[in-house]
């Protein structure tokens, strides 16, 4: 008698997850992508190029609900630096209330777990955290799993993330919150609106002025509304944020560094205080201070190719001598810098302004040099 046939087995992708803005996203005809996870607008019906240049115009409203939200709380704010200095080569114990700090979570061989921003709220005792979207679970199970029995980390799921950019974002939000325009770069503070507690800080990620805030989510819809309401602004989806971040020289978890990356290697060591340099005391400083020290085998760069073909991940960076020295993290042809650009990694021997490299594109290599970063000047507010 012959065997049954076996069961066919069918592996079936666990449903995406949806922000508290789905529906509206799906009302402003939104094309809709799976990204970390969740079901994400890429763009929207004036297409990437024009969301792009809106935002570098006038203001652009992204959803970025998606990103892990937490807080982390102890007896004391010194009881909580302490215990996320272990984590992190960040300065958080230097941290004045109101003021964030960008920072990477690190492995025991001194790669990236994930980057991240921390405030130190008003209240002067707690971190406030935003987290990348695909690693939000395993950045709060690293957290928890290192903290003391004092100190607690408690994720926020019951709120919204939204970011408003551009050089009309300060205007905007004024109208609605006016206190907003006493923020700088880089500092953070709560305030109402209509009778709800919202969370802003001054940041963002496309190189412009603008503000991320942290809203519950039962009112973000109505907030998205009350910001879209405002003729400047326009819904920019995941396509422009991507050029966007990349001509700000901005790395984006996961495609231009991973766990085997250290900060040194990603250009990040601007992050590392000097305190942080000096004593260490966190996990992975041992390589984070060896290459500070005596330099990584590589590290990223910036590139400008010549002609309009775009450079895309995992294409060859080859030296003058045609020998293959790295290879493309991201790339694109941007509307701003008007050029083909990307960020890729080599020898710190070909990582100068103005060296000469190629890059393989279908083939062919095609000339780029290493140049400066950011593509665009950065227009952040300094001093309020």
């Amino acid at each position: 008698m012959s065997a049954a046939p076996a069961a066919t087995i069918h592996e079936t992708a666990p449903p995406l997850r949806q922000t508290p803005l789905a529906a509206l996203h799906r009302e402003l005809g939104a094309k809709l992508v799976a990204f970390a996870g969740y079901e994400m607008p890429v763009s929207y019906a004036t297409g990437i190029v024009k969301e792009h240049t809106h935002v570098r115009e006038r203001a652009g409203f992204f959803d970025v609900s998606h990103m892990g939200q937490a807080r982390i709380t102890g007896p004391d704010f010194e009881t909580v630096a302490v215990a996320f200095e272990r984590l992190v080569p960040g300065d958080i114990a230097g941290l004045k209330p109101g003021r964030i700090r960008y920072t990477q979570l690190l492995n025991d061989e001194g790669g990236i777990i994930d980057d991240l921003m921390a405030t130190r709220e008003a209240d002067g005792h707690s971190l406030f955290l935003v987290v990348n979207a695909s690693r939000k679970e395993i950045d709060f199970a690293h957290i928890a799993a290192h903290l003391p029995p004092s100190v607690t980390l408690a994720p926020l799921p019951d709120r919204a993330l939204v970011a408003l950019q551009g050089p009309d974002a300060a205007r905007v939000l004024a109208r609605q919150m006016p206190e907003v325009r006493a923020l700088a770069f880089m500092k953070a503070a709560p305030f109402d609106w209509r009778g709800k507690a919202v969370f802003v800080s001054r940041s963002g990620y496309t190189g412009e002025d603008g503000f991320e805030i942290s809203v519950p989510a039962a009112v973000a819809e109505a907030f998205a509304r009350s910001l879209l309401a405002h003729p400047e602004v326009a819904p920019i989806g995941l396509g422009a944020r991507d050029t966007l971040r990349l001509e700000a020289g901005l790395p984006l978890y996961g495609q231009d560094m991973d766990e085997t990356t250290s900060p040194v290697e990603a250009a990040l060591d601007f992050s590392i205080g000097k305190r942080r340099r000096r004593d260490g005391g966190f996990i992975g400083a041992e390589r984070v201070q060896r290459e500070l020290d005596e330099g990584p085998a590589r590290v990223r760069v910036g590139l400008r190719l010549d002609g309009r073909s775009a450079a895309r991940t995992h294409m060859k960076i080859a030296a003058e001598t045609s020998e293959t020295v790295g290879e493309i993290t991201s790339g694109a042809y941007t509307p701003t810098a008007a050029a083909s650009i990307a960020f890729g990694y080599v020898p710190p021997r070909l990582s100068n302004d103005g060296t000469s490299v190629a890059v393989e594109i279908r083939g062919a290599f095609q000339p780029a040099r290493v140049a400066g970063l950011p593509f665009v000047p950065h227009r952040y507010v300094r001093k309020a």
